[in-house]
């Protein structure tokens, strides 16, 4: 059978099992997957559309005659990793922090800047960005290409699925003890989070922000332009799935909200539901399970010149981490630029 064989490395998290479910949902040209995860997870049974794969030792497994990785195991396991796998000749697509920041790894999303996705022969590895700055690159490229972004002010809203399923089991563990007037334990979290919003994703840094903010500026000025300014207050919330945002951008030329909306709406990865009356745009709720970056309230903003407002919405677990890495190996598949190895008949 033609096609790649591509390995899920870390195939029993939250974002390992969406690899593998929107590989099958999109068809990705595979000849073989393989799940893998850490020696305490082997034999552990996953998906991958109507088959069962049982998870394999990551230490153990032998990556030359495989092509792609779609490494989702953390940035500690892909510091160590992905060097290795890269110089087997197999392309790794991580979705950790640790190697976005690399000058010479490509940061992609394949909607703002794919061509970037051809300087993965330099380690042969590629970084997936943040689940909040994917989403919010894809609404801002075409703005940036029409009007040019001078600064933007962001403050996310993020869903405890970004911190993975020990998260999701406190959220869910919390809302439960609220509700029968039981003790609510913190362990994930350093507040609690049920019915309350908590200003701090990952650790502090000198200057006051979180890791989460410097990342978001960081990752923007790698992706889409390093002259954009940007600055970003990040806050957990009790939702499970999706991450939403406040946008707001000062552009260099003018732009109407008509025209934004009309260019959105044109834009690869955006779906703009923006009407003016009650539930005319997106929650978290309705952006759970869908591929989209989902744009809405969008307005001009009085109080500076060239102006904009607007929210977004997606899905962090698909175009946050899982989908775009999946996207990253289509790009390389589509036009060429990795080739299936040989493999003994």
């Amino acid at each position: 059978m033609s096609g790649y064989k591509v390995a899920i490395a870390g195939a029993t998290g939250n974002v390992g099992r969406e690899m593998l479910s929107i590989l099958a949902e999109r068809r990705f040209p595979v000849s073989e997957v393989v799940a893998l995860a850490s020696s305490r997870s082997i034999g552990t049974e996953v998906s991958f559309g109507d088959r069962i794969l049982k998870c394999k030792a990551l230490d153990h497994y032998d990556f030359s005659d495989t092509d792609i990785c779609l490494m989702s195991a953390g940035g500690s396991v892909s510091k160590e990793w992905s060097p290795k796998i890269g110089a087997k000749g197999c392309v790794v697509i991580d979705n950790s922090s640790a190697w976005r920041m690399d000058p010479d790894v490509p940061l992609v999303v394949p909607e703002v800047n794919a061509d970037a996705a051809r300087g993965f022969v330099s380690k042969y590895i590629i970084a997936n960005p943040n689940c909040s700055t994917a989403q919010l690159v894809v609404a801002l490229k075409p703005l940036h290409d029409r009007a040019t972004i001078k600064r933007v002010v962001v403050a996310t809203y993020q869903s405890v699925s970004g911190a993975g399923k020990d998260a999701m089991d406190e959220l869910f563990s919390q809302t439960r003890a609220v509700f029968t007037s039981n003790p609510v334990e913190t362990k994930k979290f350093p507040k609690r989070i049920a019915f309350n919003v908590i200003p701090h994703i990952d650790v502090f840094m000198d200057d006051g922000s979180t890791k989460e903010e410097w990342k978001m500026v960081a990752e923007t000025k790698k992706i889409l332009d390093p002259k954009i300014k940007l600055t970003a207050t990040c806050v957990r919330v009790p939702v499970f799935i999706s991450h939403s945002e406040a946008v707001n951008i000062e552009f260099e030329k003018p732009i109407t909200a008509d025209e934004a909306r009309d260019i959105l709406r044109e834009a690869p990865g955006c779906l703009v539901i923006d009407r003016r009356e009650p539930g005319g745009y997106i929650t978290p709720h309705e952006a759970a399970g869908e591929d989209a970056t989902y744009i809405s309230r969008i307005r001009e903003d009085p109080t500076v010149e060239n102006g904009l407002n607007l929210w977004c919405v997606s899905d962090n677990l698909r175009k946050g981490a899982a989908l775009n890495a999946v996207q990253i190996a289509e790009v390389l598949a589509n036009r060429g630029w990795l080739k299936p190895k040989a493999r003994a008949a």
